[in-house]
């Protein structure tokens, strides 16, 4: 492909040689660069593409897409542009001959709920028979198959590159998270996204790599209200006018006030051995009664985005209400099921705010026990420790204390920090350092109505020990020790 059909959509300057070449690839990690490619120099937090412009081009780069000065040969094109992220999302849609108008595509961005709703998004399409591929903090879904990814929304070529993907696939939908600094970083330019849900709005990313403060998050948000056909908002969050004030796309809303177009209501939980969940029903542009299984009231409001969703997609109520109730996220209140009368969770809470969230919910449904197993990262804030022994401690009627990426750390010095926080509260523990025989004790003493959660691991499938990673997925783990028993 020419660069110039490359930059078609982009405004710039020829600072040397020609936009009438060849180009391979588009490259933006000088690590990657291969012969006949064009390098684009992008600015992190943490770093400068133009440091590496020389690099680039000892290694075969033939054209440099910057922002700034740069000393290379004269032989290699260099293309000056205002915003070099921009210019590689406009870039990469072209390179990967603008894969997002041959699929219906979602976004959906909020503070919290982003994974849940785009996974019961899918779980509705799939029921319905509509191939979805989805892209956020699990990584890129496709089938069966999972991509990993190092944000949450990956940068522009990833997301082209994995949309094309899809289409190759036979998917006829994508579902992606779309967070604020992806956003922010350009990340999904170059998409008209058909549908936009926005979820909640609360105080996250602040700092000096993420947003400097709450207008500038919120701000941030309200892009993708600039870029899609449709929003389908919580009107029941206090910032929802305020992130819509500036949109030029139409609108419908959810949620629980009597004023939403899709209104829920008689919301209560469902609990029962191998399956902790939600009721509720909805009226109002649809009449459902719906199970859905994940626990929390939050995900009465996931469930209603993804049936805002949904119904323009044509899919039956009886696909809504079979995506709901069968719908899985790897590593968020994961249910495995398991031969006794108990329930078992697997959850990536490893921090004492989402370990309180979790327990929190969890607690409204009453088990005979509630058990948490969990570690502490090594080379982490020992404050992290003491405070999630702090909440187990208050929270669960046994705290499991083992393992969790201990690093370049000793296990029983984390393990120890940990039991100073429960010390605090009085509440009941055991020490199992090793993670195996940790989730074999809970399974071997399980009771009765008890709920279990594996908390920390959640979707991943290594544990880090002395800088090395080893395979470890908590869902093989159980399945041999249920096998043995």
């Amino acid at each position: 492909m020419k660069l110039k059909d490359l930059l078609s959509s982009v405004e710039y300057t020829i600072v040397q040689g020609t936009d009438d070449t060849e180009v391979c690839d588009v490259i933006y990690d000088s690590r990657k660069v291969v012969g006949g490619c064009t390098f684009v120099c992008i600015k992190g937090y943490a770093t400068d593409g133009h440091k590496y412009a020389a690099d680039a081009v000892e290694k075969g780069a033939s054209s440099l897409v910057v922002t700034d000065d740069v000393d290379v040969p004269e032989n290699v094109n260099i293309i000056k542009v205002a915003d070099a992220r921009a210019a590689l999302s406009a870039m990469s849609a072209a390179y990967f001959r603008y894969p997002a108008k041959e699929l219906t595509t979602v976004a959906v961005t909020g503070t919290k709920g982003k994974t849940t709703t785009v996974a019961m998004i899918r779980s509705i399409l799939e029921c319905a028979g509509i191939k979805a591929g989805t892209i956020g903090t699990l990584g890129i879904i496709i089938d069966n198959n999972i991509f990993k990814t190092n944000n949450t929304t990956p940068e522009s070529y990833e997301i082209q590159q994995a949309m094309r993907k899809m289409v190759n696939m036979g998917c006829k939908a994508v579902v992606m998270e779309v967070s604020s600094i992806g956003l922010k970083q350009h990340r999904t330019d170059n998409i008209l996204f058909d549908y936009a849900v926005f979820t909640n709005f609360s105080h996250d990313h602040i700092g000096d790599s993420e947003h400097k403060d709450m207008e500038e998050y919120l701000q941030c948000k309200a892009l993708l209200f600039k870029q899609c056909k449709l929003a389908l908002v919580n009107i029941d969050d206090e910032n929802c006018d305020a992130l819509l004030k500036n949109s030029t796309c139409d609108k419908e809303t959810y949620g629980f006030s009597e004023n939403a177009d899709l209104v829920g209501y008689g919301d209560s939980l469902i609990a029962r051995a191998g399956y902790i969940g939600v009721h509720f029903s909805t009226k109002g542009i649809k009449e459902l009664s719906v199970d859905v299984a994940i626990p929390g009231r939050f995900s009465a409001y996931n469930a209603l985005a993804a049936i805002s969703v949904c119904r323009h997609f044509g899919v039956s109520d009886e696909d809504i209400l079979k995506g709901l109730d069968t719908v899985k996220v790897k590593g968020r209140v994961e249910t495995y099921p398991v031969p006794g009368n108990y329930t078992l969770l697997i959850d990536y809470a490893h921090n004492a705010v989402s370990m309180e969230n979790v327990l929190t919910t969890l607690r409204e449904y009453k088990p005979t026990r509630l058990i948490t197993m969990f570690g502490a990262g090594g080379n982490r804030p020992k404050s992290r420790r003491y405070e999630m022994g702090e909440v187990s401690g208050r929270l669960s009627d046994l705290s499991v204390i083992t393992e969790d990426n201990s690093r370049f750390e000793d296990v029983n010095d984390i393990i120890a920090d940990i039991k100073v926080g429960i010390d605090k509260t009085g509440g009941k523990y055991v020490i199992v350092p090793n993670r195996v025989d940790a989730i074999r004790y809970c399974i071997e003493n399980a009771q009765d109505g008890d709920i279990i959660v594996l908390a920390g691991k959640g979707h991943e499938d290594y544990q880090e020990i002395k800088g090395v990673k080893y395979h470890l997925d908590e869902r093989e783990v159980i399945a041999d020790i249920i096998k043995a028993m």
